[in-house]
Order: C-alpha cells, then sequence, then structure tokens
C-alpha cells in the first residue's frame, strides 16, 4: 500500500506537549522521600512503592518542606480526591517555588504556560524558568527552548531555542534532546547534521521519550543518515505508539499493512491508524479507508474493537508528567 506522509517531527504543540514539559524524576529531596515515596501519587502511576496518607503528606507541606508542598501541587492538578484543584495546584506549587524547588518552579511555570488554574501569564512563566535554570534543572532549560521556539513571552529566535535545547539536552532531558535532534535533522539554526540528529534521537528513545522514539524509527524507515532497516523502524515506532503517538501508530499501521518489518496483519494496521484517527491525527485516513476495503465485516468489528482498547492506553496527564 502506498506511504502514508506522516514525517518526523519536533515535540511541541498542543497539550500532550504541555504536560511534558513538566519535567519527571529528581532525587535532591532525600529526607522528605524517605518518608514518602512519590507521597499521595504513587497510587496513580502504580510504582508499588511506600504510599504516605494524605494527611502525612499535608501535615509536611505545612511544616514548609518543599517536596511535599511540590507532591500536593501534583496531587491537585491531578485531581485526585474532590478537594484537590487547579488553585490549589497553583498555591501549592507556588509556596514550594518560592522556597527555591526547581521542580515547582518548572511546574508553576507550566501552570502559567497553559492557563491552568490562572490565566496565561508568559512573563510569569519565564520567571520561575529562568528561575530553575539557575538552579541547573534541565526542564527549565527544555522550556526556555520552547518559549523561544514559539516566541511566547518573547522574541521568537530559533538561535536561542537551540541554545536551550542544546543545554537541557547537555543536562540529560529527553525532550530537549529530541527537539535539538530536529533542529540538526532540518538544518535549523544550525548546519544539518542528520548524524546528529540519530545520535540525538537515539538517546532520548532510549529514554523513553515517544517524539524520539518516532523520529528514529522514521529515520530508519527511510534510510536518512542510517542504515535502513523495516525491523528497527518498527521496533521504534511500536513504542512510539504504545505511548499514545499517532503518527507512529499511523505509521506502524503502514508497516502491518505491508508486511515490511513484521507480518501482514490489516486488522492490525487497522486498529493502529484508526486509534490514531480518531484522536483526532487525519493523516491516516486515506491509508485507513484502503485497509478497511480488505477486511471482512468480522475482521472489521474486532479491528474496532482493538481501535478502542488502544485509545483507553493513550497519554493521560499522571505523576511521571510533573517534576519531583
Amino acid at each position: 500500500m502506498e506511504w502514508t506522509a506522516v514525517g518526523r517531527a519536533v515535540g511541541v504543540g498542543g497539550v500532550v506537549l504541555l504536560v511534558a514539559l513538566l519535567a519527571a524524576g529528581s532525587s535532591g529531596q532525600r529526607a522528605a522521600e524517605e518518608q514518602c515515596s512519590l507521597a499521595v501519587v504513587s497510587r496513580l502511576v502504580g510504582s508499588g512503592e511506600k504510599v504516605c496518607e494524605t494527611e502525612v503528606v499535608e501535615q509536611m507541606a505545612g511544616q514548609g518542606q518543599a517536596f511535599a508542598q511540590n507532591q500536593l501541587g501534583i496531587a491537585s492538578i491531578l485531581a485526585i480526591g474532590s478537594d484537590y484543584d487547579e488553585k490549589k495546584a497553583i498555591e501549592w506549587f507556588e509556596r514550594a517555588a518560592q522556597r527555591g524547588y526547581a521542580p515547582a518552579q518548572v511546574n508553576l511555570a507550566v501552570m502559567y504556560m497553559n492557563g491552568w488554574g490562572t490565566g496565561v501569564n508568559y512573563g510569569a512563566a519565564q520567571h520561575w524558568l529562568r528561575a530553575a535554570a539557575d538552579r541547573q534543572f534541565a526542564r527549565a532549560y527544555y522550556n526556555l527552548g520552547l518559549l523561544y521556539l514559539d516566541g511566547k513571552g518573547v522574541r521568537q529566535n530559533n538561535a536561542e531555542a537551540f541554545r536551550w535545547f542544546q543545554k537541557g539536552a547537555q543536562a540529560g532531558d529527553s525532550s530537549a534532546a529530541t527537539n535539538l535532534g530536529y533542529f540538526y535533522d532540518q538544518g535549523i539554526a544550525c548546519e544539518r547534521n542528520v548524524g546528529k540528529s540519530v545520535e540525538l534521537y537515539r538517546k532520548a528513545a532510549e529514554a523513553g521519550n515517544p517524539f524520539g522514539q518516532n523520529n528514529l524509527a522514521d529515520l530508519y524507515l527511510r534510510g536518512e543518515g542510517i542504515r535502513q532497516d523495516d525491523a528497527a523502524a518498527f521496533a521504534w515506532f511500536q513504542k512510539a505508539a504504545s505511548q499514545g503517538h499517532t503518527g507512529a501508530r499511523i505509521k506502524l499501521g503502514f508497516l502491518y499493512a505491508n508486511g515490511r518489518g513484521t507480518a501482514k496483519d490489516l486488522v492490525a494496521a487497522y486498529a493502529w491508524i484508526s486509534a490514531a484517527t480518531a484522536a483526532g491525527d487525519a493523516r491516516g485516513k486515506d491509508l485507513l479507508s484502503s485497509v478497511e476495503k480488505l477486511l471482512t465485516p468480522q475482521q472489521l468489528a474486532y479491528g474496532r474493537e482493538r481501535a478502542e482498547r488502544l485509545r483507553g492506553s493513550e497519554h493521560q496527564l499522571s505523576a511521571r508528567d510533573f517534576a519531583q
């Protein structure tokens, strides 16, 4: 079947991206973490780690522990319990941010960037991101790069975006690495270097970043900057698709439809592309129509059932999206 034109992309734009702005994982607050590993929100992500009672976390937060305050902010934006809400999240993030806790500073900035619990305020977002950047917090670098890339609250400047993404990538942020890889991929604010893109996409992909996984898979599929390998493309598209990346889902469906990198499976192709289409990505519609014509009524019914299950596995806002 004919290839659908879904190429590589920079990891920006839309709610999913802004969710990803909230940094994951930090080991800086040892005392608090010894008492509460991910606090109340560990229930949501199913980590299997020790869980604190809400009252314990609130007591810790009330005593001024920035880690606990940030945890309550996370619980609030995730709406865990009827007494939590976005405005409460803002309050807790701000308390921890004022104490100099960089993850909370990033989370507060993202609240302002999204207008969650407050009006959109890119000036306030930039203030808190720069405060976190001064503390060398990697996700702050990535967010600042986005502001310059999109020209939000600052003059649009690809060179500045490149600089911040580079700092973030060097500090280990997978989203920054993906976007820096895309800049090298397309020659944005730098000389085009697909080999460097491969290196950065792989770094992000191996860290579990779905945008990095999708872009690395696309290079394998096209044989750009790397030896063409359908099996490797299939494996990386599958990883990104399992996290809800719609472009990867369409391309995975293409591979299933043509038996490239895997056994031909039209029902699987239909399910993956249908799930992406239902999520609002129309780029696979023509391919979906072609596949549908080749299915029996029974296969079509099963494909729709599988697509519905896949839709249920799409990315939802969770504790792992927030700076800890």
